[in-house]
Parts: C-alpha cells; structure tokens; sequence
C-alpha cells in the first residue's frame, strides 16, 4: 500500500511552525493571516458512512508579519470535543442528529451544544468566530486561537443557529447573516439579521421556509438578499429514526427567496425553478427590478453522503457544477426565473469567491477551483487513498467569458481560494490568489500565494509545513487593519 493512501488519516495533533520555509518570493506588504477551519476526526466516527461534515473542528492560521509566516494550528474546544475526551470515545452519532447520540450527551432540547464549529471563519467588529450553521459563533482569539466560546451578541441575537457565511457590507461594515432551523430541531423557521459595524443587532427579520431544507450560503445585493432553498430536505421523524440530517429529494423544487434588505416577512418573494442545488455562491447584484444570482450549481445530489430519498445511488458526472447567472424580476409577476450556464464546458469546485470589496456590487471576475484534465498528474505518487484531484485555480471573467488559470502540479490538490487585493485601492482582480495545496508527494501542505492577473505563471510563492495539515472547508485571509494577529 502507498504511503499516499495514508494522508487523509486523522492528523491528531495540534502545531506551531516559527518562521515557515518560502519557496519563491512572499510579495511586499502582504500582513496579516490566512485563517482556515476544518475536520478532523479525535475520536473515529460512531458510522463509517457518516458525512466528514461531522468530524471536530480544527483551526489553524499562516500569520504574515514583517516578510516571514508563521502557522498555528489548534482543535476548536468544543462541549462535544470535551465530552468525547472524558469518555475517551465517540459519544455522538449521525450528522446533526441528537436523536443518534449517547443519552448522557444528547441535548434534542439544545442541540447547538452539539456543534463542532469545522466549517468557516468570519471577522467582525473586532472578533474572530469559527461558524458551523447548527449553532452560534464561537470566538477564537485571533492571536492564541483559544477558544473562548459562544457569542449571542449581547443576547440580541435569537435564533437557535447562525450561518457559516455571513456577509460583511464592504460599505457599510454591517454584518449581514440568518439563521435556519432557527427555532430547534425541522422547524421551518428562518431569522435574518443586521448586525452594524460595531457588532450590535439592529434589524430581526422572522421569515417562513417553503420546506425545511439546507440553507448553506446565500447572497446579499445593495438592497436585496437572496435565500436558496433546494432539495436536502429533513423532519422530525426522520432524526427521531436516528437517520442523517439531510436526504436528497430529486423531487423539490427549488426556490429564491428574495428580501428587500429593509423588508418584513411580508416583502419576501419566493421564486421557483427546476431541481438545483446551491451549496456555495459568489455574488450577486440589484439593477433596477432585476436582481442577479452568480453562482456554481449542480443538478443533483453534491454529496456522496446525503442519501436519496428514492434510493438513487450518487453519481459523481450528475453532481458536477457549473458557473450559472440567475436572474429575477421583481417587476414581473413571474415566480420564475431566466438561467444561463456562463460557462458550459467547465465543470467547477463551487468554493467560490469574488472580490469582497466589491460585494453585493457587479463584479467582473470570480475565483473558484476546477480540474484541468489537460495538464499532467503523476498518478504514481498520489497513492490509492486519492480520490478526485482539482488542480487549477480559475480566475473566470463573467463579462468577457474568458478563463485564465493557475496549475498547482502534478501531485497537488488544491483547496478553497481566496483573492486578497494587492492593495486597498487596487483596481478588481488586481491582488493575490492565496489558498492551500495537498502535496501528495511529500506528504505536507503547502500555501499558495500566486498573481491573480498573471496565474498562468505559476506560483510567485509557496509557504511550506513539513506535515500535512487537516483539510479545511473554508479559509479567509484578513488585513492586519481587520483584526489584532499580535
């Protein structure tokens, strides 16, 4: 057996790298820190057939300051964490389902006590939050990455859970976020909030879903946010059967619930199309009664361990996405929407991202993984415990629909992308493309920092840990004017 086979093996431990090797040149007046959470398993899965989406949070974070990095990484000291370590094994069953868990830990009356905090990062208003949609922020110190616990924001903030993307107005510096399943357990409750730049709550907006469903990402626009509801749906007695939270129903439809952003429950419009999914977005805008969605989509089931309802098996060409444009008229008495494929021959991973100092606005350029099947992979070194590469980074212009590229090698792996801008006042697209990369070969990560207007030219630097660190879901990288990395 390749020794490849074993790089998705749990990592277990927790790391500090002083002053990390460069290869190439780290560009001048990058300061700051790419921060990023993700799973892991401390414990082995009560199922081997449970979604990672369930493994421990992990945080970690490549801090640069004065030409050098530094990287840290730390578990998320969650309840769940803390129970799993006293018993010494694992205590909780299938993906969000306390109904699946040992009674001594179950909390069905409170089940964000269960959370695992593994999906995403957010700043604001001076704190640092590791999010996971099944419950409140918890803040990290942005500095020792300590856990410091739940943030409610002064207690004005009432929904049971809290998206793992909110959006931050680059305007504005408002927090724009919601929560779904918002009153416990299959409720059909959805709460949007404003929360202003200071960090206080001043807007709760009680909304109804059509079903109860996955409402991972979202979109905001100058005056409108845009709510995706589609076919992972659950109920109660599905959890009280001790099943994963979400089945795939080929079946629902799907649909855009469109807010004015100082609307009541009564100004929500909800759209409806054909069988979507609509797990990640990258931006969206208002132009007079039109507002438009961008975003990868699939056509089916995107998650090999979410079921079917029907009994369908997952099939990984169906679950490909693409780079779609919605767009909605409010004017129009329509419940329906025009939809183009912007980029047809390109299937993407749908972590996208855009540049945020633009968001909500008309943006030109998106940034997203994919993998190019026409640069070379040495299959020999990548060992039987890989199972799907992407390669490139895309930087896929929406107005021209054009494609430029960056190619990590021909061992490599690459995970979300970020843009960071070369500097404030920067044209759009004028910056970095940060992210990591799975070197297969030496068993390690690797920080990518490649030109966002020249990525065919390969990296301009790549941060080097001489391990391999666990697998985020979502990074985002922050100016030191952002927050106090110490």
């Amino acid at each position: 057996m390749s020794q490849m086979s074993d790089f998705f093996a749990p990592q277990a431990f927790e790391a500090d790298v002083i002053d990390c090797p460069v290869e190439g040149i780290l560009p001048a007046g990058l300061s700051g820190a790419f921060v990023r959470v993700g799973g892991d398993w401390a414990f082995p899965p009560k199922h081997a057939d449970d979604s990672v989406f369930n493994q421990d949070g992990y945080i970690s974070r490549f801090r640069f300051k004065n030409g050098r990095v530094d990287y840290r990484g730390r578990w998320i000291d969650t309840e769940r964490l803390r129970n799993n370590r006293a018993a010494g094994r694992q205590l909780y069953g299938y993906y969000r389902n306390p109904y699946d868990c040992d009674p001594m830990v179950a909390n069905v009356e409170q089940p964000w006590r269960n959370t695992v905090a593994n999906t995403s990062v957010e700043a604001h208003a001076g704190r640092l939050f590791a999010l996971k949609e099944d419950a409140h922020p918890i803040e990290i110190d942005p500095i020792t990455l300590e856990t410091r616990g739940f943030h409610d924001f002064g207690g004005a903030y009432a929904s049971q859970t809290f998206t793992a993307h909110p959006k931050i107005d680059p305007v504005t510096g408002e927090m724009l976020t919601f929560g779904y399943e918002a009153t416990g357990l299959a409720s059909d409750d959805l709460f949007f909030y404003c929360i202003d730049k200071a960090g206080h709550v001043t807007r709760e907006t009680r909304l109804k879903m059509p079903y109860v469903s996955m409402v991972h990402d979202w979109a905001i626009t100058e005056r409108h946010v845009i709510f995706p509801v589609f076919g992972y749906v659950t109920d109660i007695e599905r959890l009280r059967a001790g099943k994963i939270h979400w089945t795939w129903d080929s079946d629902a439809p799907t649909y855009f619930g469109i807010l004015p952003r100082d609307g009541d429950a009564r100004d929500l419009r909800w759209f409806k199309g054909p069988t979507r999914a609509v797990v990640h977005t990258f931006n969206a805008y208002t132009v007079g009664d039109k507002v438009i969605l961008e975003a990868p989509m699939f056509e089916s089931n995107p998650f090999p361990f979410f079921p079917f309802a029907d009994g369908s098996k997952w099939d990984p060409v169906k679950s490909r996405s693409f780079i779609r444009r919605l767009t909605f008229d409010l004017g129009s008495k329509d419940d329906g929407f025009v939809e183009e494929i912007v980029f047809p021959d390109i299937p993407v991973v749908d972590l996208g991202r855009v540049d945020e100092r633009f968001l909500g606005r008309k943006t030109r350029y998106a940034y997203t993984s994919f993998n190019d099947e026409t640069k070379p992979l040495d299959r020999a070194q990548l060992g039987t415990g890989v199972k799907r590469i992407t390669n490139s980074y895309g930087v896929f212009d929406m107005q021209d629909r054009t494609m430029r590229s960056f190619f990590a090698g021909p061992t490599h792996a690459l995970q979300e992308v970020t843009f960071v801008p070369r500097h404030a006042g920067a044209a759009e697209g004028d910056g970095w493309l940060i992210g990591t990369a799975s070197n297969y070969a030496e068993m390690r990560t690797e920080l990518i920092v490649a030109d966002a207007q020249h990525p065919e030219d390969g990296a301009v630097a790549r941060v080097i840990l001489p391990f391999r660190s666990n697998v985020q879901v979502h990074g985002r990288w922050y100016h030191d004017n952002q927050l106090d990395f110490g």
